[in-house]
């Protein structure tokens, strides 16, 4: 087999393949084999057909290029190994010649596994972000803990039911419409809405609205909508608020004592309270840092980095993040389509603005792939075994969990999971 490996844009290679005529004339048989096993001829069982009678009800061109389909399926994963060439996707294949008695001759068109080329001082830029990540530290302030704690005890409120005026800090439920042009908005319309007067979380103007007014009270109020009003619809423009006030409540917030410590559960100080608080926070912190270290390391790879950005591997890491942004919003009780429609994007406009940062993604996970090799810092078997057990524990049965469950491929998840941990852990050591 004769190949010749020509490098294409965008991380593609073009093999031209050639093979002599005693390397695939035995395909031609087992072409036409195949073909007779859909052929009814009286005479012959299905399979068993001669080949002089395939070649006059399909034509000799059918069965040489049935013949070549096989070839090339062979070949085809012959030559890649040859070359060591990393193919992904499908190929694109192209027949050429095709003669019996003669060689044959096809190519090919393949995405390959981009090169990574790394900057020399690309560890020195490492060290650099190590160092300076090593001076930042890692504190608790006593105002930070009060602030939780006063939102503890405010989450904790209870409520009383008052028959004054609403002001700064009550509980209140709402019936309220929003019209347009006099039609109600959509999601415009609620009835019984708790609202803590103050917490801004309805658009500016709102809430001051609503202060002053009494059990049973109605009002009708114009705001305008923020530039920057998440739906994109609404931004900037008039609205008429039509509210009726239901229930106002006080809220009484707990005094911060030992007695409130007690009431949380295992604490009997409000000092053992805040030393719960202080280490939450702390460890939470410590986390936040981790990942900011880690964001910048591999900002600094990429930037240090050298390589092509495969359309196909662009395409699934931008559905990656396409289905994880899918799932965001399931938790808030949105799909996909609703958010279009609200931001008034196409799902092609939703793609081309992520482009670059489904780029950066895989320029990272590329990155560190070349890095674990160059370092060969590869995770032990044992090590991925040990781990797939333990996911496998969270299972009441283990052996049910194995028979329904893909295992090579939640071997794949795991062994990326820990060579990534690995690679990025090593990075911070530098």
């Amino acid at each position: 087999m004769n190949i010749t490996v020509k490098k294409l844009p965008e991380s593609r290679v073009e093999m031209e393949i050639t093979l002599p005529w005693e390397e695939w004339k035995g395909e031609i048989d087992h072409a036409a084999e195949g073909l007779s096993k859909d052929v009814k001829v009286s005479g012959f069982r299905p399979g068993k057909v001669p080949r002089d009678v395939i070649e006059k009800r399909f034509g000799k061109q059918a069965l040489l290029v049935e013949a070549a389909e096989h070839v090339v399926g062979h070949s085809y994963e012959k030559a890649l190994g040859q070359e060591k060439i990393d193919a992904i996707g499908q190929p694109e294949v192209k027949l050429g010649k095709m003669k019996e008695g003669e060689d044959f001759e096809y190519s090919v068109i393949t995405t390959v596994m981009p090169e990574v080329t790394l900057k020399k001082n690309w560890k020195d830029k490492v060290k650099d972000v190590n160092k300076k990540q090593e001076k930042k530290e890692v504190a608790v302030s006593e105002e930070e803990v009060t602030k939780e704690l006063e939102h503890l005890a405010s989450s904790r409120a209870k409520l009383v039911t008052v028959k004054r005026e609403a002001k700064m800090g009550d509980n209140v439920l709402l019936d309220f419409v929003v019209k347009q042009d006099g039609v109600v908005i959509e999601g415009g319309k609620s009835e019984k809405h708790p609202l803590i007067l103050g917490a801004g979380v309805f658009i500016p103007g709102f809430e001051e609205q609503v202060v002053g007014m009494k059990e049973n009270d109605e009002k009708t109020f114009t705001l305008t909508f923020p530039s920057e009003y998440h739906a994109k619809h609404l931004a900037g423009k008039e609205a008429a608020f039509e509210v009726k006030m239901q229930v106002v409540q006080e809220r009484e917030i707990p005094e911060l004592n030992d007695a409130f410590a007690k009431s949380l559960g295992n604490f009997d100080s409000l000092e053992k309270v805040k030393e719960n608080i202080r280490t939450g926070m702390g460890e939470e912190k410590k986390t936040k840092k981790k990942e900011e270290h880690r964001i910048e390391i591999l900002d600094v790879l990429v930037e240090n980095a050298e390589l092509e950005y495969p359309k196909l591997l662009v395409e699934q890491e931008l559905s990656r993040m396409i289905r994880e942004f899918e799932t965001q919003l399931q938790s808030v009780g949105m799909n996909l389509s609703a958010y279009l429609e609200q931001t008034k994007k196409t799902d092609e406009e939703l793609r081309n603005e992520w482009m670059p940062q489904a780029k950066k993604r895989l320029a990272a996970h590329l990155v560190t792939e070349q890095i674990s090799k160059d370092e060969t810092l590869a995770v032990p078997t044992e090590e991925i075994e040990a781990e797939m057990n333990r996911a496998l524990q969270y299972y009441k049965n283990v052996k049910d969990a194995e028979k329904n469950m893909d295992m090579e491929r939640l071997y794949q998840a795991v062994q990326g999971q820990l060579q990534n941990e690995k690679v990025l852990s090593w990075l911070e050591s530098l």
